[in-house]
């Protein structure tokens, strides 16, 4: 049975029109549209380039275009839209390379090709809304080229990509298909780049740490590829843990925490905090300790404990008591975006709740939108095309889906792990699994502070619940920022991750 959910419960940067189009391709006469396309053939567009990074001159070649995917059986599966950088005359054995994607599912990877990684990056306000165009794009010194050339991923039914041959579109919107086309894909374009002798790197964001976590997994176990490092984030990869639904109630505790965090860059607590991260620590602590066990007593609660643990949650969230007992505890940060600021007639956003918007409608129960989406999308979206087209080359008279809400709106949430099926994915095996049969593995985790889509103390659990031995914990480190889901539109904090990456590619290529 396919299992769908509203769009408010993906966690896609679904934040921009769905496809956009440079120009009207010219029509093609009905006899020759007619014409079967027997052996599908690649596109790519090749320009070249220089930047300078850490004051030093570095060129480069950008390729944007279509690769045919393979199935198991050599059929052409799918057409895979990308652009790809590499450093001029590095040497292939010891240069690493980074595939990198985003999540949704249904978004395509302009968000970390614009904002972080790229060599170009699209200039935007901190916490406000970017005005109309012309936008300002800038090099980004602060990328990943100096370090790692990189492939930007899109997948089928996003940007270019496509389904060829037999398949349909809709065959690749599931979690284990679109994991085993990814993974073919990393595998065939590593062949064909001859990249085999490379260090590897795997970064995936939000739904595409969910991807990630599996992808590692696969292409270890079924195509003898082997990453050196895979960077997680905005991890959501057990979704239980942060959707919620009727009779679902463990999310609840895991965003507690990231409440005290936005309500206090808000000023919206009943006492200012004199250390924030002390504050947040004790929320952290309230949040897996009272708070979960209240829950857990569901009916059963008494109500001098429901007074108390209402009073413990108006001071780390800024939510009147009041309003927490008509919840009977149980505020989902839709909720929250809607009531902490509504006295102020503002929402807060979902992905970065640092940004604020008018409250649209002020009798709302939950926020129906999301300033931040509405904030960045048109600055991403028409800086990528201008510069797919100007200085890619690319694209022409093709339609390029930024954001698909059908993919998400018919995603199957399925996911084999050995002979079970999961009914609502969690890649947490998977990455154990990686992680238990490649001992130098390594896993750097990115976690944003104010992130309303997938929360901190999720993430912590997640990451307690790998099951691995003492000796291969530490093979997982955890870093935070300040900002949210896309903590790289702040730019000292993409500075911070660029420290960050290059310290875990620098430890983690020559293990």
């Amino acid at each position: 049975m396919r299992r769908c959910f509203p769009s408010s419960f993906l966690l896609a940067l679904l934040i921009a029109a769905p496809a956009l189009r440079a120009q009207e391709p010219a029509k093609i006469p009905a006899a020759e549209s007619a014409k079967p396309d027997p052996e599908p053939k690649p596109e790519r567009s090749t320009t070249h380039h220089s930047i300078r990074m850490g004051g030093v001159p570095l060129a480069y070649a950008a390729t944007a275009g279509t690769f045919i995917l393979r199935d198991s059986k050599s059929e052409p599966w799918a057409r895979i839209g990308y652009t790809a950088y590499m450093k001029d005359g590095a040497d292939a054995a010891s240069r690493p390379i980074t595939f990198a994607f985003n999540g949704g599912p249904g978004s395509s990877s302009i968000w970390l090709h614009m904002g972080a990684l790229g060599p170009k990056r699209v200039m935007t306000p901190n916490a406000e809304f970017a005005p109309p165009a012309p936008y300002r794009m800038v090099d980004n010194e602060d990328g990943l080229l100096d370090i790692s050339d990189l492939v930007m991923i899109d997948p089928v039914g996003t940007g270019f990509s496509s389904a060829l041959g037999k398949a349909k579109d809709k065959d690749f919107w599931s979690v284990d298909p679109d994991i085993e086309s990814l993974s073919r894909f990393i595998a065939q374009f590593t062949g064909e780049a001859g990249r085999w002798n490379s260090p590897k790197y795997l970064l995936g964001e939000s739904y595409g740490t969910t991807r990630g976590a599996a992808i590692a997994d696969y292409t270890q176990s079924n195509l003898g590829l082997a990453f050196n490092g895979v960077v997680l984030v905005s991890v959501a990869m057990d979704l239980e843990s942060i959707f919620m639904w009727p009779g679902n109630e463990r999310p609840y505790p895991m965003f507690l925490p990231t409440y005290t965090s936005v309500a206090a860059y808000h000023h919206a607590l009943p006492a200012e905090a004199d250390d924030l991260k002390t504050l947040v620590a004790e929320a952290r602590a309230f949040a897996t300790g009272p708070y979960q066990s209240a829950l857990l007593k569901g009916d059963r609660l008494p109500e001098p404990e429901l007074d108390a643990i209402a009073q413990k949650m108006h001071a780390f969230t800024g939510l009147s008591v009041d309003y927490i007992k008509a919840a009977r505890l149980r505020v989902n940060p839709n909720a929250f975006r809607q009531e902490l600021l509504r006295a102020k007639g503002l929402t807060v956003g979902r992905i970065d709740a640092r940004y604020t918007g008018p409250n649209q409608n002020p009798q709302a129960e939950g926020a129906p939108w999301d300033p931040h989406g509405s904030a960045v999308g048109g600055a991403f979206t028409a800086a990528f095309m201008d510069y797919l087209h100007t200085d890619l080359k690319f694209g022409d008279g093709k339609d390029y889906h930024v954001s698909n809400r059908e993919i998400g709106q018919s995603w199957d949430f399925k996911h084999k792990v050995g002979s079970a099926t999961q009914q609502m994915v969690n890649t947490t095996p998977d990455l154990t699994h990686a992680l238990l049969t490649n001992p130098h593995l390594r896993v750097l985790v990115l976690n944003g502070m104010t992130d309303l889509a997938t929360p901190f103390l999720a993430t912590e659990y997640t990451m307690d619940h790998l099951n691995l031995p003492p000796a291969y914990r530490t093979h997982v480190e955890m870093k935070y920022f300040e900002s949210g889901h896309m903590m790289y539109l702040h730019e000292p904090e993409l500075k911070q991750m660029k420290t960050e990456l290059a310290g875990f590619i620098n430890r983690t290529m020559h293990q």
